[in-house]
């Protein structure tokens, strides 16, 4: 184990001490639901043991409070995802639904997919989904965004290269 290493545990374990009470009891109130808001605790300090750049915090609270909404809004999307996908997949024949397994694999992927189309501009966003989902042409597509056709394009590949980062991995 290295020292910096060593050094954020042991501000972890400091902050964790000091504020863990605190935020879950924050947490709580939010959630409604205690051991929601145990796990999420939890996920704060563990996604703060991930960090390489830990220094002490200025306002350790405010640091908890953004790390913990950050998770909240993640486990939100997370579940809007998954209750789409459930509702599109009740309107298919049983015969034809994935096993358990493939739907776990399936929801996995397109947290993957969501969580990377998230990280396109705004405009690159509206043009991949006005392409995807409302099936509209590079021209229409142009004219709602108030670009060229040749720069939704450029926003398609972005939104097709970040699709196929989240299925197969980084393209070598």
């Amino acid at each position: 184990m290295s020292v910096q290493d060593s050094s954020n545990q042991q501000l972890v374990g400091l902050l964790y001490r000091d504020h863990r009470d605190w935020l879950f009891g924050w947490l709580r109130k939010s959630l409604s639901c205690p051991q929601r808001a145990e796990d999420l605790s939890q996920d704060t300090f563990v996604r703060l043991l991930g960090r390489d750049d830990l220094q002490t915090p200025r306002e350790p609270r405010a640091l908890l409070t953004t790390i913990a909404k950050g998770l909240l809004v993640d486990q939100f999307r997370r579940s809007a995802l998954e209750r789409a996908y459930l509702d599109e997949l009740a309107l298919a024949p049983e015969a034809l639904h994935p096993s358990p397994e493939e739907q776990a694999l399936a929801l996995e992927q397109l947290s993957e997919i969501d969580r990377l189309l998230g990280q396109l501009s705004s405009k690159a966003r509206a043009a991949f989904f006005h392409s995807r989902l409302d099936g509209l042409g590079h021209a229409e597509i142009a004219e709602r965004l108030g670009v060229s056709p040749s720069r939704v394009r450029q926003y398609l590949a972005q939104g097709l290269r970040q699709c196929y980062i989240a299925l197969y991995g980084e393209p070598r």
